[in-house]
């Protein structure tokens, strides 16, 4: 595992993890870690020793709608009062974030989630909205907020060349690294993938149940191919609740080059969000 990744902190921290152990540079022990997965499905938690183990078991819960910023952050403290105590916060959260906001929520904008109709009201509630400083202030400890798939790939990528990660969910989500560190993330899930449809519309779990795997996957190999062309990747990597329906047989010579991943990494990767080696996002204290 390679620590990398960082993103917008609310209140100054001390050094991060020490990612061979559980102690700092100087034998302190290292800051234990809430660690969240916020999906489209499910909220899942759990706390983190400075190895990105887990210390606890997860606890999840489902997501309900409609999901405005306050709800959200209300169901996210009733977790966290089910586990251990925790110096700091990470969360995955599926959209754009930027510096702790969110940029853009497409499951939390929706009235009874994914497919559903867009609320205008949700949109302009999550526009812009602070998650990492409503959580550090609802919590009581220092967060950190990062798009999901990029808090999955902090778990995953190995640090050598041009690793590409994709998240096989509800929605699709995409993450890029380059030696091990977190390049600016970008929203691959709302662009035209094909036949006028985006990469959510074609690979997420809608378009599996009503297509079917066999369909799915040949369009899940077609996303590598096309990521492939744009990037030349080293090694991607697949991660997600979907994840364990890819069919490997279907990736023909991407095999060596494709690695399909656990969906907990998406909590264990929130170790590395205190790791400020980020080159696109660097974590600034506010």
């Amino acid at each position: 595992m390679r620590t990398v990744g960082g993103v917008a902190s609310v209140v100054p921290v001390s050094d991060g993890p020490a990612p061979q152990g559980a102690s700092d540079s100087e034998g302190r022990p290292a800051p234990r870690t809430l660690a969240f997965d916020v999906g489209g499905t499910g909220l899942k938690a759990s706390v983190l020793d400075g190895r990105g183990e887990m210390t606890a078991d997860r606890v999840r819960v489902a997501t309900t709608y409609p999901m405005p910023p306050d709800r959200l952050v209300r169901a996210l403290t009733d977790l966290a009062r089910r586990l251990p105590q925790a110096e700091r916060v990470a969360v995955g959260f599926p959209g754009m974030v930027r510096r702790g906001r969110v940029l853009s929520a497409p499951h939390f904008v929706t009235t009874k989630g994914p497919g559903s109709r867009v609320d205008p009201a949700l949109v302009a509630a999550w526009a812009g909205f602070d998650l990492a400083t409503a959580l550090a202030e609802a919590l009581g400890s220092p967060c950190r907020v990062a798009n999901d798939a990029d808090v999955q790939g902090a778990a995953v990528v190995d640090g050598r060349g041009l690793e590409v990660v994709i998240t096989l969910g509800t929605g699709v989500g995409t993450a890029f690294f380059m030696d091990g560190r977190l390049l600016p993330h970008m929203e691959f899930a709302q662009v035209d993938f094909r036949q006028r449809d985006t990469f959510n519309e074609q690979l997420g779990d809608a378009a599996r149940q009503r297509v079917g795997n066999a369909k799915w996957n040949r369009r899940v190999r077609r996303a590598i191919d096309y990521f492939d062309v744009l990037t030349s990747f080293d090694h991607l990597y697949i991660g997600g609740g979907n994840a364990r329906r890819v069919e490997r047989d279907e990736l023909g010579e991407m095999r060596s080059r494709v690695s399909v991943v656990s969906n907990s990494e998406g909590i264990r990767g929130g170790v590395n969000l205190w790791d400020d080696r980020h080159v696109g996002v660097r974590g600034e204290v506010r």
